[in-house]
């Protein structure tokens, strides 16, 4: 496998963790998008706070992504080495 496609199955695996975050923390903080995401559409462009959905899913990301490495750094100790 060369460099560019495992940096391009990273790109996508990270993609889609951030993607996933996103969407887990919409059902929990609006429950209304289930049934009627209009409605909450509407209320994001009257109040004009588009970004924020994504700002926070960042920071959640992050948290995870950090947890995610330190947890590989751990591990990678433990581990058996094969020469």
């Amino acid at each position: 496998m060369t460099k560019v496609s495992k940096l391009k199955k990273a790109i996508k695996k990270e993609f889609f963790i951030y993607l996933t975050t996103l969407l887990v923390l919409i059902v929990i903080a609006h429950s209304d998008m289930l049934t009627d995401p209009m409605a909450r559409f509407k209320l994001m462009s009257e109040k004009e706070n588009y970004m924020h959905p994504l700002l926070y899913s960042f920071v959640i990301y992050a948290v995870i992504f950090v947890l995610r490495k330190t947890i590989d750094f751990v591990v990678g100790f433990f581990e058996k080495k094969t020469h």
